[in-house]
């Protein structure tokens, strides 16, 4: 019995390949042979626009130049044109003038191809040099942030860079009929899980971020939070270190930070001080009536800014007033020393006009005066003693005779 081989399947992908080619070339011939003035007249005009996109792409190498900083908006479209691809220009001519010599389909086909992935991924490049020097732009505005947001940028540019051409990649690949539905899929599964496990170390990192760039404070300034105060003295990429009234050092973690209600007292326009007089209870009506324009007088003589004035409430021993006003600024010190003075002046107004402010009292009283335990009986004589009676003078005066 003789053993005959199977006969192998053709390779109808390559075959498939082969003839596209080959028809790609057949048709890209006779365009030529058939066209050649008009293919001659667009390949001159595709050589003037290449020149005229590769003049504005020096151009935008010059813009650095002219920016002493380094860092501002000439320098950061400079940068981010000079970053233009030859390849993309290439193909932005060939868009420009492919439809002027009716070209075959298959010609126009790749054309339109590779003039979309050149456009994606030049645009993700622009992106990127656009977002990285915006970042950097903002870093040379606040030069108390700056060490800060340079410790940050090598992850930064990670982020940015992985962002920007993994968009790109998707839209090519829609582009090219490829379903990247799966691929969206994998890379929102794979950023979750990357963003669990490392979810307190971004937490920081990006309020550090929003710290540099919404400022709610600056190194230097002194802020109040949660029940604790100080001078900001550094902003890290994890936790801002405070140097407190009493001269410690006190680290909070940068999302800790913005979660609880800041106080920023450096940016405070004025402070207000407010004092509670309590007048005696035997204070004739009309003088407390004349008290709030009294008040007024004093802290106007003291350089203070008087607010309001007047009776709030009655207390167990006294008639309570109260007094606002202002420091001439926001400084602590202005405002403790303001606070010293009016309030010396407010005692010593008192004093001279016989006004008592109240104080607490408070009177002894023994148990038998307050009526708690009655008083104990004189003692009872034993039975059978004999108690002598007092002797008058008239009994002194018998006894004798």
């Amino acid at each position: 019995m003789t053993n005959t081989a199977a006969p192998k399947t053709p390779n109808l992908g390559a075959d498939q390949l082969r003839k596209q080619i080959v028809d790609l070339w057949n048709a890209s011939m006779s365009w030529l042979q058939a066209h050649w003035l008009q293919i001659l007249i667009a390949v001159g005009a595709g050589v003037a626009i290449y020149l005229a996109l590769h003049a504005l792409k020096v151009l935008g190498r010059r813009l650095c130049t002219r920016d002493p900083s380094g860092k501002g908006w000439p320098t950061i479209f400079g940068r981010a044109i000079g970053k233009t691809g030859n390849f993309f220009i290439a193909m932005v001519a060939a868009k420009l003038v492919g439809g002027y010599a009716n070209p075959p389909e298959q010609v126009l086909t790749t054309i339109n191809f590779l003039f979309t992935i050149a456009t994606v991924f030049q645009a993700a490049v622009w992106a990127r040099e656009i977002i990285l020097g915006a970042i950097e732009h903002r870093t040379s505005l606040d030069s108390d942030h700056g060490q800060t947001l340079a410790n940050a940028m090598g992850l930064i540019q990670v982020f940015v860079t992985f962002a920007v051409f993994a968009i790109a990649l998707i839209v090519v690949l829609q582009n090219l009929g490829v379903n990247v539905s799966g691929l969206i899929a994998g890379l929102g599964v794979g950023g979750i899980a990357i963003a669990l496990a490392a979810q307190g170390i971004f937490a920081d990192l990006f309020a550090a971020l929003t710290i540099i760039f919404d400022r709610p404070f600056r190194r230097g300034d002194a802020i109040t939070f949660d029940k604790s105060s100080g001078t900001v003295e550094q902003v890290g990429m994890k936790s801002v270190r405070i140097r407190g009234t009493n001269g410690e050092e006190r680290i909070i973690s940068n999302k800790n930070l913005l979660d609880k209600e800041i106080i920023n007292n450096t940016q405070r326009e004025f402070r207000r001080v407010i004092f509670t007089l309590g007048l005696v209870q035997t204070t004739p009506v009309e003088v407390m009536e004349k008290l709030p324009a009294m008040l007024k007088e004093v802290v106007e003589e003291h350089g203070a800014k008087f607010v309001r004035a007047g009776f709030t409430a009655y207390g167990a021993q006294s008639y309570d007033f109260e007094l606002q006003f202002d420091s001439v600024s926001a400084v602590y010190q202005d405002m403790y020393d303001a606070r010293h003075t009016v309030g010396l002046g407010i005692v010593r107004r008192l004093n001279d006009e016989g006004i008592a402010l109240a104080y607490p009292t408070q009177t002894g009283l023994s148990a038998e005066e307050a009526g708690l335990i009655q008083p104990a009986p004189p003692p009872k004589a034993p039975p059978g003693d004999k108690i002598d009676k007092p002797v008058s003078s008239g009994d002194r005066s018998t006894a004798d005779q």
